[in-house]
């Protein structure tokens, strides 16, 4: 199968453009809150939803996957997106009166995968009228929403429940090139749009020689329950392969225009919040995770300021100002948490500054070895001991996560060890020799709100289990 497929020769839909973000009364602003499910585990995941699964990926395999997110996410502030290979291709699929055919060169950029795969979360949406339901991953970490779409020209990778049927919706359009939503598509993707002969804008959001969704640039009603959206622009796929689980799809939470935040931000304002169900990967996985787009009020939270970020505006950046270990500040110097600070839902394991990672790992290990015996490394994971979670749970030091402005994160066991394997747990945490990531574990079960309009994210404890 021919990697990169281009140009669809199809005739255009009518021009139309999505709703522009308004400032508005944020008092005003309903509240839209969603279930969200973890990937990889339990009665709710897309394994368990699939009429024909296939195994999922070892937690060995998924740390693999979890280093290429890292490294997607710091080549986007060393500026290592630019192209690297070109690929000739030269296919022609047709199908009836549509066909998709490239006979040219193509430069691509090639960036390192983002693993979707058992270490991301999930909810569902309707797209269309009427409606069909759809399970996309949740993504703090990009921009840009799409999902698998009917006739699938030329690849789609296996996912629970049937493909999005653009043929059935009365409201579905395309997007021609000289939309602003074309235009946008090379910050939102980091990728510049082609077009078809036809003038029909298409996106490619490559992450990587394995990981890519191209297609066309398309709007739809989106639906969230009784909910009804027009006008939501997002990505309809026809050529969509990699690391994306039994997913249908990703939606974008970040901060650019084409985010499925600032789409809906209208009407719901620029504010989200979400809670992360528990998650291991030896049976025990929590429920009772969401997803809510507008404001919440919730007078536990304790906020930072969301930090400006020339290099990638479109992440969530914040100040770590310090990590206590059983009550006591680590000994680093203040150097070791000047290095940039992303919060993102896909990423699995935190990654810190190399001195901060080594004074958290000494400590940790000098406690918990009085009781248990080291363990070998587990991939990236090199502070591990011969124990159950049960059983190591109730010798774990307690550990802090201190912000700029006073926010904290309280970490439960849960939090800060994983059992990798039956009958080893390791601490959940690597070092980092560039930016400094809050990864989905140190995230579960806590209430995490992001206001874009006011530039903070705030945490609450005991969020959901």
């Amino acid at each position: 199968m021919t990697l990169f497929s281009l140009f669809l020769y199809l005739l255009l839909s009518r021009t139309s453009s999505c709703r522009e973000i308004q400032e508005v009364d944020r008092s005003s602003h309903p509240v839209l809150r969603l279930p969200l499910y973890h990937v990889g585990g339990g009665s709710h995941s897309l394994q368990a939803l699939d009429s024909s699964p296939s195994p999922s990926p070892s937690f060995l395999e998924s740390l693999a996957l979890d280093e290429e997110r890292v490294k997607f996410l710091n080549s986007r502030l060393d500026g290592n997106n630019a192209t690297t290979k070109i690929h000739h291709v030269t296919t022609s699929i047709s199908k009836g009166s549509e066909s998709w055919i490239d006979e040219k060169s193509v430069n691509v950029p090639l960036n390192p995968g983002i693993p979707i795969g058992i270490s991301n979360f999930y909810t569902k949406i309707g797209l269309g009228t009427p409606p069909t339901y759809h399970n996309v991953i949740m993504d703090t970490g990009s921009s840009f929403s799409w999902i698998q779409c009917e006739p699938c020209l030329v690849y789609c990778h296996p996912q629970a429940g049937a493909r999005f049927d653009p043929s059935t919706s009365k409201t579905y359009q395309k997007l021609p090139c000289g939309t602003s939503q074309c235009s946008s598509l090379k910050v939102a993707t980091l990728n510049s749009p082609m077009c078809t002969t036809s003038n029909t804008c298409i996106y490619s959001a490559t992450y990587g020689d394995q990981s890519f969704s191209i297609g066309y640039l398309s709007k739809d009603s989106l639906t969230f329950g009784s909910e009804s959206l027009p006008g939501f622009v997002f990505g309809c796929g026809q050529d969509n392969n990699g690391l994306f689980g039994k997913s249908a799809g990703l939606i974008g939470l970040g901060k650019d225009s084409l985010s499925m935040l600032s789409q809906l931000s209208t009407k719901y304002g620029r504010v989200f919040s979400y809670c992360l169900p528990t998650s291991t990967f030896l049976g025990r996985t929590g429920s009772g995770g969401f997803l809510s787009i507008g404001t919440v009020s919730n007078s536990a939270y304790k906020f930072t300021p969301m930090l400006a970020e020339y290099r990638d505006s479109t992440l969530y950046f914040v100040k770590l100002s310090a990590i206590y270990l059983s009550g006591k500040p680590l000994a680093v110097g203040s150097s070791g948490y000047s290095s940039p600070t992303v919060i993102d839902s896909g990423t699995t394991i935190s990654r810190l500054s190399a001195p901060v990672y080594s004074a958290l790992k000494q400590g940790f290990v000098d406690i918990v070895s009085s009781k248990f015996k080291i363990a070998p490394s587990f991939s990236i994971l090199d502070a591990c001991f011969y124990a159950t979670f049960d059983e190591i749970s109730t010798a774990i030091p307690s550990v802090e996560l201190i912000f700029q402005g006073g926010a904290d994160l309280r970490l439960a066991p849960h939090n800060i060890v994983l059992e990798v394997e039956k009958g080893t747990s390791c601490l959940a945490f690597a070092s980092s020799s560039s930016m400094v990531i809050i990864g989905n574990t140190q995230q579960q079960t806590f209430d995490i709100t992001y206001d874009v309009e006011s530039s903070k994210i705030g945490f609450a404890a005991g969020g959901c289990r």
